[in-house]
C-alpha cells in the first residue's frame, strides 16, 4: 500500500508501507494491506510503519487526520 505524511509545510514520507500504527482518539490502530476505508482524528504520538525487509520508521505528531482508501493511508498532520 502506499502511504503519505504531509504537512503544510512539506511532504515527510510518501511510500510503499506493509503495516501503518496510528495514534487515534480512541487508541492505536493499525493499518495493514486492503483495509477498509476509514477517516479518523488524529492525537499526539507516533506513526510507526514499516515496509517489507525494512526496519520500522517513526514520525512523532501533534495530531491530524488519517484517510485509509483504496490501500492509500493519506495522512495530514498538524
Amino acid at each position: 500500500m502506499t502511504l503519505e505524511i504531509i504537512s503544510s509545510h512539506e511532504v515527510l514520507y510518501k511510500g510503499d508501507a506493509d503495516m501503518v500504527t496510528l495514534p487515534g482518539e480512541m487508541g492505536r490502530f493499525t493499518v495493514l494491506r486492503n483495509h477498509a476505508s476509514i477517516i479518523s482524528v488524529l492525537v499526539p504520538g507516533d506513526i510507526r510503519f514499516r515496509k517489507e525487509g525494512d526496519k520500522e520508521h517513526s514520525y512523532h505528531i501533534n495530531g491530524g487526520l488519517v484517510d485509509v482508501d483504496n490501500n492509500v493511508v493519506s495522512v495530514c498532520i498538524y
